[in-house]
């Protein structure tokens, strides 16, 4: 199978060739972890957990590495409104981000590096673009004796910009870069803050301080996969500066490719803006797990492409749950044996690896799997519906009990199974008036029946 992944630096799409022939190393940028994760998190974090599963499934092995930022500004300030420990919060949080994970079905990373376990690498980094007179050592921002940040110099970058397609002149200060006196450009970045009162910090030739952000990801993606390494993956918020600033870092130190292609995904919207903390306008996925099936979320979010922005509205995810609704009851009126794998000589498989080589084309993958149940309710295969529920499970879709999923979480079975009852007295007794009363009452409370041979199953709306 040749795979093509549309590549945000060459602004093409590729074809996937792994610098090490069957095997694939993947860097997302993970979360900063002060807080829930919210739905915007969970857009992204599916998105990449879409890609290993297929890349799997493709035959490669996968080396996922997803990192977690541990320590800066936000955690420093969250912590301290708590009266908590940095390492507390961390802890807790990430705690409650693999809880969140685990219910909307995504595999864990095979690394899962924290940046206050590389901080000697990051030291390492800063080093090397010293030597290589792209880091300089500012003076004091406050005018004293005391060293100032270690800043890296993006206009001695040749070729800053290349990702995000920003012209250095067109980033003028004053305008997109907070102007900082202790800088020699206004936009240079930091890589090594020095410390401050009450402050995480590590001892350095710079002086005791800490990483900033964008080091943080170069020494954690280097050390984990080389210097080199083939897909580097986030949301499109980071493609300018942070991924911008990975590049230069990284390849300003080793002077070699940070990575081979460059993925990135839509936004989740809410409106016309990015759910995001800053915004105020978030749901987080726990909330949202009160209110929504977890493979209904799933579903939701792996249905667009993936470079597409998702609108988050109810009526999209009413449209999803009908959507997934129909292809389990293809799966619950036709039961299957189980097929743990998928047989890709089929025609319909054939057309979904199609679309999942042309850059994890999900739309006409999920598309493929309604035109297979389609199929399975004309002719009644149950060889069909074992391949239906086989290529869902690529996606980590259409693996529950077919009728567990249609009648959702519902605490109130014993009291739906008494009025089936009632209207089944009713029609026996030729009642038909009161019969339909039942049905039409279960129907206002969302409760569909379905009359059968073999009696009356029921399953939500």
């Amino acid at each position: 199978m040749t795979l093509t992944i549309y590549n945000t630096l060459s602004r093409t799409k590729q074809i996937l060739q792994p610098i090490v022939a069957g095997h694939v190393g993947l860097y997302v940028c993970g979360m900063t972890i002060y807080d829930y994760s919210h739905l915007g998190h969970a857009r992204l974090f599916m998105t990449f957990d879409m890609v290993q599963r297929w890349l799997r499934v493709s035959g490669l092995e996968v080396m996922y590495v997803r990192n977690i930022t541990d320590v800066d500004d936000k955690m420093i300030k969250r912590a301290a409104e708590n009266g908590e420990t940095i390492g507390a919060l961390a802890e807790r949080f990430i705690g409650y981000m693999h809880e969140d994970f685990e219910a909307l079905g995504l595999g864990l990373p095979q690394a899962e590096p924290r940046a206050t376990e590389y901080v000697p690498q990051m030291l390492g980094l800063i080093e090397l673009l010293q030597q290589q007179g792209l880091a300089y050592q500012a003076d004091s921002a406050t005018g004293d004796a005391a060293p100032g940040d270690v800043n890296f110099s993006v206009r001695k970058f040749e070729g800053y910009g290349k990702l995000s397609g920003k012209s250095i002149d067109d980033l003028r200060a004053g305008e997109r870069v907070v102007i900082d006196r202790s800088k020699r450009d206004p936009l240079d970045f930091v890589l090594w803050k020095q410390a401050k009162p009450a402050e995480p910090q590590w001892p350095s030739q710079w002086g005791p301080g800490r990483p900033g952000w964008h080091i943080e990801c170069s020494a954690m993606a280097c050390e984990t996969l080389g210097k080199t390494f083939d897909i580097h993956g986030g949301g499109p918020d980071l493609i300018f500066p942070h991924h911008e600033n990975e590049i230069a870092q990284s390849e300003g130190a080793h002077g070699v490719p940070l990575a081979n292609l460059w993925m990135h995904c839509g936004a989740l919207r809410v409106g016309e803006d990015k759910m995001s903390k800053s915004l105020g306008n978030v749901m987080t996925i726990r909330n949202a797990l009160k209110k929504y099936d977890a493979e209904v979320l799933r579903f939701f979010l792996l249905r667009p492409h993936y470079r597409s922005q998702i609108a988050f509205t109810e009526s999209l995810i009413d449209e999803a749950r009908t959507a997934l609704t129909r292809l389990y009851l293809a799966l619950r009126d036709n039961p299957a044996p189980a097929q743990l794998q998928v047989k890709w000589e089929e025609a319909h498989a054939r057309r979904f690896a199609d679309a999942m080589n042309d850059d994890f084309n999900t739309p006409i993958a999920l598309a493929v799997l309604f035109d297979l149940a389609s199929e399975i309710n004309r002719t009644g295969s149950t060889e069909l519906a074992a391949q239906l529920r086989a290529l869902g499970s690529t996606l980590n879709l259409l693996q529950q009990d077919p009728t567990l999923f249609l009648r959702g979480a519902d605490d109130d079975t014993a009291g739906i199974e008494l009025l089936i009852s009632v209207r089944a007295t009713a029609k026996r007794e030729k009642n038909y008036a009161e019969a339909d009363r039942v049905r039409k009452a279960l129907l206002d409370k969302g409760v569909v029946l379905e009359d059968t041979a073999d009696g009356t199953t029921w399953r939500r709306r």
